[in-house]
């Protein structure tokens, strides 16, 4: 790995996660734990060497480990370790400060992105408590709405309020463009529901 051969705190975190798709891969795994294939399908744009090799580069570094699923499973995935699970709040605080630069490239947000871009443009004055299960494209996320606060993880809660199903580039069109809830489905309680899509709001343009 390259390094910048300076002391300072940031130069050296930047030695082990400033590489090209390093954070991206970080944010792919913030929400929970991802196979190989999953993490291509959500960086689509990262050819398969430069995805190992930034994979090897962060178990290096202890921010990734790999772990064997138990059968019938029998597959191996990839997940933070606790030093890596630290760069949370890095990650949550930079999101929010790129929301707000300008031009919005084209290109759709993967789920696990998406989720991360709800917590981050969450409006706590909308909705204060409830428990949602988000399925996107398949994937089911647990969504904990406590004291105005959103928490987000993969997998599907335990006895949901509501449960939302759609597509991640319906959702991204839903909560941040306006449109219609055309091709979402509710199921359980809609009131809360729609409370939840419209408590987001897109940044101011920096």
């Amino acid at each position: 790995m390259r390094s910048y051969q300076d002391p300072c705190g940031i130069a050296r975190a930047l030695d082990r996660v400033g590489e090209r798709w390093a954070l991206l891969v970080v944010r792919e795994l913030l929400l929970g734990p991802r196979r190989f294939t999953d993490l291509r399908a959500g960086l689509p744009s990262a050819s398969p060497n430069v995805l190992s090799q930034r994979l090897r580069e962060l178990e290096d570094a202890g921010v990734v480990q790999r772990r064997a699923l138990a059968p019938p499973v029998a597959a191996t995935v990839y997940e933070l370790t606790p030093r890596g699970r630290d760069l949370e709040p890095v990650i949550v605080a930079l999101a929010r400060w790129g929301s707000r630069a300008v031009p919005l490239p084209r290109g759709e947000l993967s789920p696990s992105a998406l989720m991360i871009a709800l917590r981050t443009t969450f409006d706590p004055g909308a909705l204060s408590r409830g428990r949602l299960a988000v399925v996107l494209d398949g994937e089911p996320f647990s969504v904990e709405i406590a004291r105005g606060a959103l928490s987000v993880a993969r997998g599907e809660p335990e006895a949901p309020d509501a449960t939302i199903t759609t597509t991640a580039r319906t959702l991204r069109a839903v909560v941040f463009a306006g449109h219609e809830p055309r091709g979402v489905e509710i199921a359980g309680d809609a009131a809360l529901a729609t409370r939840f899509l419209g408590a987001f709001a897109r940044p101011a343009p920096a």
